[in-house]
């Protein structure tokens, strides 16, 4: 299948298929071996229709069992089981949860014991984030020295409320995460050509912003139309949360400019099912 790459000019995520199962992961995280990290995409699931195939979500309408199976079919592509999983529970909030072992399997085998939860982060071997995405912007947080991750959730309203900042704040509370220390990636997600928003959103921005940075941010098409840049502003927040620019990787890859590849919610009107995001650290 074609990819739509973004920039053709840039460094790419990189493609892999294992047994099947399409996935994607960061180059800039190839030497941190003791973690597993991928982005999915729709192939190599059992799903059918318009959640056609590799979908995660139970709660889009799609068979419960097609789900389950998706799911078996990307932990053992990437090296963990189902019961491992702790996934999120998203209603656009900055709530950072942090994840234990007596958490794993919830959302996925066992019903989820926590509700308004945007980000996860965890120190323990073997627990496996999982955030859920179909044009959103996912963040991934690496902190190799003091052994902790971090996954999060960032549509517009979790970019406006900085959730990179919230989560990087989470794990120098919870871990003593250096940012200097700390390797991110921002996931695919939908691009700025792609974004079309009104000027209610961009007001926000605006407050949240400086206004030497609007113009990384979006830009005016007329009409009360603009094109909002979620992966430069959620740059910009981990930059300014202290993360080495040289530590970010950008997607590079839009969920809107492909959608027989990825989950979009804008390219289908709502008729769709869910990519996941996933980060462990190694048992």
């Amino acid at each position: 299948m074609k990819i739509n790459w973004h920039n053709r000019d840039c460094e790419h995520m990189t493609v892999h298929e294992t047994n099947g199962v399409t996935y994607l992961t960061y180059p800039k995280f190839d030497h941190l071996s003791d973690y597993i990290h991928c982005f999915s995409t729709r192939l190599g699931g059992v799903s059918e229709g318009i959640y056609s195939s590799m979908n995660l979500s139970f709660t889009r309408g799609d068979r419960e069992e097609a789900v389950a199976e998706n799911y078996r079919r990307i932990s053992t592509a990437l090296g963990f089981s189902p019961e491992d999983i702790v996934t999120s529970n998203q209603t656009h909030t900055t709530n950072v949860r942090v994840v234990t072992e007596k958490d794993k399997g919830c959302g996925v085998v066992r019903p989820r014991q926590f509700e308004d939860v945007d980000g996860m982060i965890t120190d323990i071997p073997g627990v496996v984030l999982c955030t859920f995405y179909a044009d959103c912007v996912p963040l991934y947080f690496i902190d190799p020295v003091h052994r902790a991750i971090g996954l999060s959730h960032s549509g517009w309203r979790g970019t406006i409320g900085k959730m990179g900042q919230v989560t990087v704040n989470k794990m120098i509370q919870e871990y003593g995460s250096d940012p200097l220390q700390i390797y991110a990636a921002i996931g695919p997600s939908i691009c700025q050509d792609c974004y079309e928003v009104s000027e209610d959103v961009i007001l926000e921005f605006q407050k949240s912003f400086l206004p030497e940075q609007w113009e990384a941010i979006y830009y005016e098409k007329g009409g009360g139309k603009y094109q909002l840049n979620l992966w430069q502003a959620n740059r910009i927040i981990l930059m300014e949360a202290g993360i080495p620019e040289d530590h970010i990787s950008m997607p590079n890859l839009c969920t809107c400019c492909n959608p027989d590849f990825l989950f979009s919610h804008r390219a289908s009107k709502g008729r769709r099912g869910n990519l996941a995001a996933f980060l462990a650290i190694r048992p």
